[in-house]
């Protein structure tokens, strides 16, 4: 079950003004999901500041706010959404199995 909640977080990831840096972990204790934690969303930010470039982050903290744009974005004929969706894949597999434990 924690599994499953740390993948919806991970796979809906609210840009804002705040530095790239700290918008996945900011966007994720707002969000409403039971499993939220400070260390959590804590964990799920180092492996995006890891993986993701800021660009990368900014869109998918955006999508904590709007889950519907990451399936526009999944979806999208666009090249470069192509490949930034095959990068926040590969950002949230990682991020699931460093973050699994962190509650």
């Amino acid at each position: 079950m924690k599994t499953a909640v740390l993948s919806s977080l991970v796979l809906v990831t609210m840009a804002g003004s705040a530095p790239a840096s700290d918008l996945i972990r900011k966007a994720c204790l707002k969000s409403a999901r039971p499993a939220v934690t400070v260390r959590l969303c804590a964990c799920i930010q180092q492996v995006a500041n890891q993986r993701l470039e800021p660009r990368d982050q900014r869109l998918a903290a955006s999508f904590f706010r709007n889950p519907q744009k990451a399936q526009r974005i999944r979806q999208s004929d666009n090249a470069r959404h192509a490949v930034f969706w095959q990068r926040y894949r590969q950002w949230g597999e990682a991020a699931e199995k460093a973050c699994s434990g962190r509650e």
